[in-house]
């Protein structure tokens, strides 16, 4: 086992790996910024280093730093938690060279599965479900415009180094294809520094629906069912669920199945997801593969009583997965509201500044996952992610209503949050009955909230 772990991240992903640390025994490192001095993941892990400036470059981003950081404090492996270096393979390969362990998948399956065209390829090699499209990076707007006619439109674009909707266009026909393509490729460059795109056709109503994976180093994989995703806001998950209120228990084991086929397939091992659109014949499809640790993994830990922290730790350090897929069964029902620092009034501006008053629900079913307290001030440079409210309850009507009660008990002062946006979300007829997809949000709020 670790004796220390460094945990390159910061916000509630740090101490949430702080508190499976300690539950496992081991030591813990933090790292900060110069603005994150008075941070809770430094209080509470065993050490603190600062590794420079505000600026995520300087520091949270900073591979270097983090490294010299892990050697100078001894910490024998590295937690990235997820954004930041999560899915970077180069940093991946540094830890492991430095005889550093990095928690998490090798560099190379993390560098295949996050060139999203070669995911492509891999998981069609794997037999699992993909959209139909283009293979490999499009040269042209001549190439693309063949490939559209070929599946039909409407299609979409994508950044093949893409994520978080950056580098995407729905193109609906033909005439606006070229426009489309060089917009996208001009957006995938300043995002990613890499303007390579590739097609699909575009499934309209889609919902977005993950499975989480969990597998060792010596071949064992399980999964632990579905999340719902599909209340997004500009391709941003808020709302997610577990288990989807649209999918069947065969449904549920054919895709489980297939993800556990394809994570294999490549040499997966640690936690990961892989992501599906399904379309209202609940047919699904291929969409991308994290490899990494999700945000909303709580609502999969409240319904299946697990840690899954704790195994991506105990995986990374050699033991042998302790789950075993007939055992895994889901109880009850989960929900999780992503509460941020911004302003729903005002096209969900952030709104950094000084917490003057907090209060956290807690009851029966409810979890909160945060590092906000009264009198911290919330800095302008990174996420607005502030805290993660999960309701868990014996049925989704349940878990909704104790989500309900659980946002009228959270209070926070002195800066704006979408606390009261997700009341509003979720007592809207559409989600009460589980009929949304991936529009909802920007279809019911268009002009209340989206466009500000």
């Amino acid at each position: 086992m670790f004796k220390k772990v460094l945990i390159a991240n910061r916000g509630e992903i740090a101490l949430r790996v702080i508190r499976a640390c300690k539950e496992l025994g081991i030591k813990t490192v933090a790292v900060y910024s110069n603005q994150d001095g008075d941070a809770l993941h430094t209080v509470f892990a065993d050490e603190a280093v600062c590794i420079g400036s505000a600026a995520s470059t300087d520091s949270y981003l900073n591979p270097v730093r983090i490294i010299a950081a892990a050697e100078i404090t001894g910490a024998d492996a590295i937690h990235p938690g997820y954004g930041f270096l999560a899915e970077n393979a180069e940093f991946a390969e540094m830890c492991n060279s430095s005889d550093i362990k990095f928690i998490g998948p090798s560099p190379e399956v993390i560098s295949r599965m996050g060139d999203k065209a070669e995911a492509k390829k891999a998981m069609k090699e794997a037999g699992v479900p993909v959209i139909p499209g283009n293979e490999g990076e499009l040269e042209s707007v001549a190439q693309a415009k063949g490939i559209a006619k070929e599946i039909g439109y409407p299609v979409i674009l994508k950044a093949v180094a893409g994520g978080g909707g950056k580098g995407m266009r729905v193109v609906w026909e033909e005439n606006n294809l070229e426009n489309s393509f060089l917009m996208a490729r001009a957006e995938a460059e300043a995002a990613f520094g890499n303007p390579a795109l590739y097609m699909e056709k575009y499934i309209e109503s889609p919902r977005h629906i993950e499975i989480q994976l969990v597998g060792d180093e010596m071949g064992n994989m399980v999964h632990l069912g579905e999340r719902e995703c599909s209340i997004q806001r500009r391709h941003q998950k808020l709302i997610e669920e577990a288990p989807s209120p649209i999918i069947s228990k065969e449904v549920r084991q054919r895709m489980g199945e297939m993800a556990v086929r394809g994570a294999l397939h490549v040499g997966y091992y640690s936690t990961g997801t892989i992501e599906f659109l399904v379309d209202e014949k609940l047919n699904f499809y291929f969409m991308e593969m994290n490899t990494r640790i999700q945000v909303e993994h709580p609502v999969t830990e409240m319904v299946y009583d697990v840690d899954l922290i704790k195994e991506q730790i105990l995986i990374a350090a050699g033991e042998k997965l302790s789950l075993k897929q007939s055992q895994i069964k889901p109880i009850g029902h989960a929900i999780e509201c992503r509460i941020n620092a911004e302003d729903p009034d005002n096209n969900f501006m952030p709104s950094p500044g000084k917490i003057t008053s907090l209060y956290q629900p807690g009851g029966p079913g409810i979890r909160v996952d945060s590092h906000i307290y009264s009198s911290y001030v919330i800095p302008p440079y990174y996420d607005s992610l502030i805290a993660k409210l999960i309701a868990h309850g014996r049925t989704r009507e349940e878990a909704i209503l104790r989500m309900n009660r659980a946002l009228d008990e959270f209070i926070v002062e002195g800066i704006k949050t979408t606390i009261a946006f997700h009341k509003t979300v979720i007592n809207t007829p559409e989600f009460k009955a589980g009929k949304y997809d991936t529009h909802f949000i920007e279809k019911t709020y268009k002009n209340q909230l989206i466009e500000g």
